[in-house]
């Protein structure tokens, strides 16, 4: 069994950032990360919003960016899915599929995964023009009539950047009011290419090898249509990666990790932050804080026992 003084399990903004707090502070730390460095911000087209790039910078670069940072203080990351974890009252086991690692502290920071509607079609149809990620995948919707679900910031996001290849982009909310900023709101608002279909939501995806349309349901007059499309992504949300922790920690109604101001869990030396801790705003720069305080938390409380 491998030994570290700190593992954190993901690498988003809030894992890359407690990495390289805990390295600083001298402290034998892993990360493990089951897909790529950066996580979800990888997939986002333009950062605005994260001080320091007053023009602004690409998701991924940002992430790299971050990793580089990360790894020049002696981070170690290492690509692999975490199965499960054993807790004791002076070691914390990490499971993952070639072995198990022990540490003194533990940071969670695995994020959220997109959310799924559970619909016909929606299986069958990934990556057959159905995609979660239009930063990814939008290029290849040139010129084609496509649809986004969702009312959140990522939608209105994605319908923005669809416009630009895609010949229209019908954004499907199920409420009659965006939940996005005002300042994407306006821009989609003033969007030609974008229409808005409100009070609807999806019950299917139709098409063979590809998408060809979607049925349609309002939920106010419940009348149902039918909407070609060459396209459809997915924005209606995302869920906490926590199901190997159920039986390990009291989780939120929403799958979230409850902790304190020190993001410590109910469990001590294991901590949570970014997006897959509880009341989160799911903000770059808050994650990337989130990180800071739990590094230095866990730090505090190797130091201490």
């Amino acid at each position: 069994m491998n030994d570290y003084q700190v593992i954190i399990i993901g690498g988003g903004p809030a894992g890359l950032t407690a990495g390289m707090y805990a390295t600083r502070a001298g402290l034998n730390t892993l990360l493990l990360e089951k897909m790529v460095p950066g996580g979800q911000i990888t997939t986002s087209e333009w950062v605005e919003n994260y001080p320091g790039f007053p023009q602004g910078i690409s998701g991924f670069d940002l992430a790299q960016l971050m990793e580089e940072q990360a790894r020049k203080h002696g981070l170690e990351i290492r690509m692999t899915e975490v199965t499960g974890m054993d807790i004791s009252e002076n070691q914390k086991i990490v499971k993952i599929s070639e072995g198990d690692y022990s540490a003194d502290a533990v940071i969670i920071a695995g994020g959220t995964e997109h959310a799924k509607l559970g619909i016909p079609g929606e299986e069958e149809l990934v990556g057959r023009g159905l995609s979660y990620c239009a930063t990814c995948d939008g290029p290849f919707f040139r010129d084609r009539e496509v649809a986004v679900v969702g009312g959140g910031d990522v939608a209105i996001a994605d319908a923005l950047f669809l416009s630009r290849f895609s010949s229209k982009v019908s954004v499907i909310h199920r409420r009659d009011q965006l939940r996005a900023s005002k300042i994407l709101q306006d821009r989609a608002f003033a969007n030609e290419k974008i229409e808005f279909i409100w009070d609807t939501v999806v019950d299917a995806i139709d098409g063979g090898d590809t998408v060809k349309a979607l049925q349609l349901r309002n939920v106010k007059t419940e009348d149902k249509s039918n909407l070609q499309v060459g396209g459809v992504f997915m924005a209606v949300g995302t869920k906490p990666n926590t199901e190997y922790l159920a039986e390990l920690l009291k989780l939120g109604p929403n799958g979230t990790i409850p902790v304190n101001n020190q993001m410590e869990t109910a469990i001590p030396g294991v901590f949570a932050a970014g997006d897959i801790r509880e009341g989160s705003i799911r903000q770059v720069v808050a994650a990337a804080g989130d990180g800071a305080i739990a590094a230095m938390a866990a730090e505090r409380f190797i130091t201490q026992t």
